[in-house]
């Protein structure tokens, strides 16, 4: 079974063990994503996004072309391995190589000055995604999770929760995702808030996805998708990736609960029975997660597999999550 994977953040997490003065390496790692563990879990593409904290920095955009060098420098020492996709037709080409196809993507949006020509700048340097907001506010919108000011130097930031149905998407922000979609690069509404996504599914034409975001009726943070949202996605096309962080699976009696198999399986059948099949895909946030995984890392993968075969899923549907439903929506908007 064939794994197509929208979101990690292991750039990130090989950017900062470098930063630390260790030899990091996209081969062989202590992290969930590395070239041996997605071989050995079948996968055909990874998402690898370019998170950029907007408020860490004075100018937080030097660490997004940290982050695109490190990226990019994992790529050249691996190139026998792996291989980027600037158009559809890449992903074909490279398996036909006997190599892996990565996919780039940002993390918070708002890294361009408020300007359209970075937005462009930023695609030609390989930018296929964009997660419009993560949890701030920036030029573009607004997210449903905000980090609490008061807690920005805390090591586990306080999160605020609210359902913000509202402030939609700026003047700015209606521009960018336009822009976006004449560029053919996949505008991606995880972490975005409620009014920002109807504003997105209202001035917009072609599919787009929520990277790494569950159902907010299995399990209720305001950083999932309602019933609504999800219906809205099927109807246009998109997708929604299946995120592994056990806080957005199910409810917990404490941070960081365990991220569960069964857990994973309850979502998908709630998604299927409110949307049908052809709305799911895969959005681990592998690197990104701070919880104890049941699914450990890219080799864990066919753990998903079978869980899903087991309860009643078809081989035809499990493969459409696996890799068929993200791999149509690409093919529709990568140029």
């Amino acid at each position: 079974m064939k794994v197509v994977d929208m979101h990690c953040d292991t750039i990130l997490a090989l950017l900062n063990q470098e930063n630390k003065g260790e030899t990091i390496s996209l081969f062989q790692n202590t992290c969930s994503i590395d070239i041996e563990k997605m071989k050995k879990g079948n996968y055909l593409l990874q998402n690898f996004a370019l998170f950029t904290d907007l408020r860490k920095d004075e100018i937080p955009e030097r660490e997004t072309m940290r982050l695109l060098d490190c990226y990019y420098r994992m790529l050249e020492e691996n190139k026998e391995y792996i291989a980027p996709v600037f158009k559809y037709e890449d992903i074909a080409k490279n398996e036909k190589e006997g190599k892996l196809s990565s996919l780039l993507t940002l993390e918070d949006g708002g890294v361009v000055f408020d300007d359209l020509a970075m937005l462009r700048n930023y695609y030609r340097m390989g930018v296929r995604m964009i997660a419009l907001t993560w949890n701030y506010e920036n030029g573009i919108g607004y997210p449903n999770l905000l980090v609490n000011p008061d807690f920005m130097d805390s090591k586990v930031p306080n999160l605020l929760q609210r359902i913000d149905s509202v402030n939609g998407l700026t003047d700015f922000g209606m521009g960018y995702i336009q822009e976006m979609e004449r560029l053919g690069i996949i505008i991606d509404v995880s972490h975005l808030n409620d009014a920002g996504f109807w504003d997105v599914f209202d001035h917009t034409t072609k599919p787009f996805v929520a990277s790494h975001s569950n159902a907010r009726s299995v399990c209720p943070v305001a950083r999932n998708l309602s019933d609504d949202m999800i219906l809205a996605l099927k109807e246009r096309g998109g997708v929604m990736g299946l995120n592994f962080c056990g806080d957005f699976l199910e409810l917990h009696d404490q941070l960081n609960g365990k991220s569960r198999i069964q857990a994973m399986v309850a979502q998908i059948q709630y998604i299927k029975e409110l949307a049908g099949i052809d709305v799911i895909g895969l959005g681990t946030d592998f690197d990104g997660i701070n919880c104890e995984l049941e699914i450990q890392d890219a080799s864990y993968m066919p753990k998903l597999q079978q869980a899903l075969l087991d309860a009643g899923f078809s081989k035809e549907e499990v493969e459409k999550i696996f890799y068929k439903n993200v791999l149509r929506v690409y093919q529709e908007v990568l140029k």
